[in-house]
């Protein structure tokens, strides 16, 4: 399994609640923080990634079904990958909807 193109592992790491550095402060030179524009677009990779792997398991159990390929393991790999990322997709989206909630529920 090939774990080197999930690259939004280091934006998940800069956002998260658990992460052990200190918070970071809203100074005027901000050139080391990461943008919301590069998290926003490493979500819409991850998405895109996720449906790839969805559809690559479709073509595989295709192949299998019609007796193209008789390799169970291609399929099960494939099956497994799909369903690893879209786990990590949806913890993604959890984690930037509570954020959005802690936003929103923030008295100013």
């Amino acid at each position: 399994m090939n774990v080197s193109s999930l690259n939004a592992l280091d934006s998940l790491e800069r956002v998260s609640r658990y992460r052990e550095t200190q918070m970071p402060t809203f100074a005027a030179d901000s050139s080391n923080e990461t943008s919301f524009d590069s998290l926003l677009s490493s979500a819409m990779n991850l998405v895109k990634q996720t449906d790839d792997y969805s559809n690559a398991v479709e073509v595989e159990e295709v192949k299998y079904a019609m007796g193209q390929s008789d390799s169970l393991h291609d399929l099960m790999v494939a099956q497994q990958k799909a369903n690893v990322s879209l786990q990590y997709t949806v913890a993604v989206k959890n984690t930037a909807v509570e954020a959005y909630r802690t936003l929103m529920n923030m008295q100013f």
